[in-house]
């Protein structure tokens, strides 16, 4: 599996409309390969919040046939001319291979 992470540090007070903005249904659910969007909020108390986008995919190739489709490339064309909301302060983003997924207690090695 592989997993695309995507943090996204937002002014205080905006954290909920990052989460209702990747919460809707979208495309990317219907794409092959497709596995999960986790979307965590990290507890704060005052300040800046974060917000982690965590998107499985079954394997990197899956993920890179995403990147390059067509409905991908189209979604980010046509807010190509929107200016970047003022809230949000930074993004990162992270790629990783899954090596390993523990459940109910069990461990199991992540299939290559």
């Amino acid at each position: 599996m592989f997993v695309q992470m995507r943090k996204i540090t937002v002014a205080e007070g905006f954290a909920d409309q990052v989460v209702e903005r990747f919460q809707k249904p979208g495309i990317i659910e219907q794409q092959e390969g497709f596995v999960d969007l986790k979307i965590l909020v990290k507890k704060t108390r005052r300040g800046d919040e974060e917000v982690v986008l965590l998107i499985t995919w079954e394997s990197e190739e899956h993920w890179k046939k995403w990147e390059k489709s067509d409905a991908h490339i189209a979604g980010h064309k046509a807010k190509r001319n929107e200016p970047k909301p003022e809230f949000i302060l930074h993004v990162e983003v992270g790629h990783y291979e899954v090596k390993a997924v523990k459940q109910g207690g069990q461990l199991a090695a992540a299939e290559e």
